[in-house]
């Protein structure tokens, strides 16, 4: 007998989760895996194609090419692409030959808005870091450390009980007692379910979220409108006629009214707008699917802490509606379910429930345990 006795004391040891060894504070994560891909994708992006393009400048040196009459001499011929350049202006002749003349400034600062897409884009992370992440990480440290404790605690009871059981004389007296004590609750840690309680009452949490995924898709939006602007204008004519004769050069006879020049970068460019317009829209149902995921509760992961004693948010039905902190929190335990210990043993737990025969035996973590310690014997049916 002692030595079963030995052993139950040992197993009930090792089920007790140990203490973390560095500080959890520095391991979770304040952003979901997707939230985190279209920060990559939305700020990395037209950074890394804007560079590309500057390369490219700096490496091919003139970005527009001019021709000029064949009298003009080098430095004439120099100055014609740094004034056309610096001008950027198209005339031409409307449809009842009257001169009309076209600006293709936005072609010149076309890289630098690309740098202020991706500073918007940035914006979002940023209002989410610090309005919400530093309430958010004491939250879900708070929660992640009460969930493990509760398991421990749970452990820590069946210990109690064997110990009780072995010096009680009379066995079924002290079921007798259990079961009161099951009945009227003893057994319940009701700090964490009042906290989770009392987090579906806030909105502060939901609502910065909302916020940040719309920001994000109004952003996502004006820049594909933007794109299609400069395409439906611009990005369909590489050559224009360019006027020098302004200044002291106006008088001068030689020098032709218009001369043609085209532009060096323009297939560079529609290449950027077009991977930058449709990355962006294929975001778009992203942005969109990370906001509705608030429209439904994420139940798997409070089912199987439904195994802690007096722990039963679902089964007495206190999820109300979904858009809440509560709902946000959860998300975010999901995605830091790796410095959840007790999730794993709790999910084995509630697996092997489903595969034993006499499921009425187990409620709840507790009732697994004295059946592993070996009070099966003299435990009643529920």
């Amino acid at each position: 007998m002692s030595l079963s006795h030995t052993a139950a004391e040992y197993m009930l040891s090792d089920a007790l989760l140990p203490d973390p060894g560095g500080s959890r504070a520095k391991g979770l994560r304040l952003e979901l895996p997707s939230d985190r891909l279209l920060k990559f994708i939305t700020v990395g992006l037209p950074l890394f194609l804007v560079s590309l393009a500057f390369a490219r400048e700096f490496s091919a040196g003139s970005q527009i090419s001019c021709f000029c009459p064949t009298n003009f001499t080098g430095k004439q011929s120099a100055y014609v692409d740094t004034a056309c350049w610096d001008s950027l202006v198209h005339h031409g002749l409307d449809t009842e030959g009257h001169p009309v003349t076209k600006s293709l400034w936005a072609l010149k600062v076309f890289p630098y808005s690309l740098l202020v897409v991706a500073v918007l884009m940035y914006l979002p992370y940023l209002l989410w870091r610090y309005t919400a992440a530093p309430a958010l990480h004491s939250d879900l440290l708070f929660i992640i450390d009460e969930l493990d404790k509760s398991y421990n605690r749970s452990v820590r009871l069946v210990q109690h009980m064997r110990k009780v059981q072995q010096a009680s004389t009379e066995p079924e007296r002290f079921w007798e007692e259990y079961e009161r004590a099951r009945q009227e609750r003893y057994f319940e840690f009701p700090l964490l379910e009042r906290y989770l309680t009392c987090k579906q009452r806030a909105h502060s949490l939901v609502f910065i979220y909302i916020l940040r995924n719309l920001l994000l898709l109004v952003f996502l939006a004006a820049t594909c409108l933007y794109l299609v602007f400069l395409h439906l204008n611009i990005f369909f004519q590489d050559e224009f006629n360019c006027s020098i004769k302004t200044g002291l050069l106006q008088v001068e006879p030689h020098i032709p009214p218009l001369i043609p020049c085209k532009l060096v970068f323009f297939s560079i460019f529609q290449l950027i707008s077009l991977s930058v317009g449709g990355v962006y829209v294929l975001l778009i149902p992203v942005v969109i699917y990370n906001a509705l995921q608030l429209c439904q509760w994420d139940k798997g992961l409070l089912s199987v802490y439904e195994m802690l004693p007096a722990f039963d948010l679902l089964s007495r039905k206190m999820l109300t509606c979904p858009v809440n902190d509560l709902n946000v929190i959860l998300l975010f335990l999901r995605a830091n379910i790796s410095e959840l210990t007790s999730f794993s043993r709790l999910n084995a737990v509630s697996a092997l429930k489903e595969a034993t025969t006499n499921k009425e035996d187990i409620d709840t973590v507790v009732d697994f345990m004295t059946l592993l310690a070996g009070l099966e014997t003299t435990k009643p049916k529920h």
